[in-house]
């Protein structure tokens, strides 16, 4: 069975919907799912993700693992981001 992988924020399921709503610390703006979490800038990987909000509508402004908020992934793909990860300097 091949499952659509979805994205979506783990806490209040927001959607995002392609803009740049993430903020590195070196002030760069980007999706941050295009690049799965490393900001194209200064090349940091960020480990979680923040849901934009509550000012932004439909966002809770949460904090979760950015691999949290991919749906569908089968266990093997899990793995092997979560292990990527794990080798690269991230940001929290």
């Amino acid at each position: 069975m091949n499952l659509k992988i979805e994205i979506a924020c783990p806490k209040c399921e927001w959607e995002p919907d392609g803009g740049s709503y993430w903020e590195c610390s070196c002030g760069h703006l980007w999706n941050t799912f295009k690049t799965s979490g490393k900001c194209p800038k200064c090349s940091t990987t960020w480990a979680d993700t923040q849901c934009p909000g509550p000012t932004y509508p439909g966002g809770c402004g949460s904090w979760s693992k950015h691999i949290d908020w991919y749906r569908n992934l089968d266990n093997e793909m899990r793995k092997e981001i979560e292990e990527i990860l794990q080798e690269e300097p991230v940001a929290l």
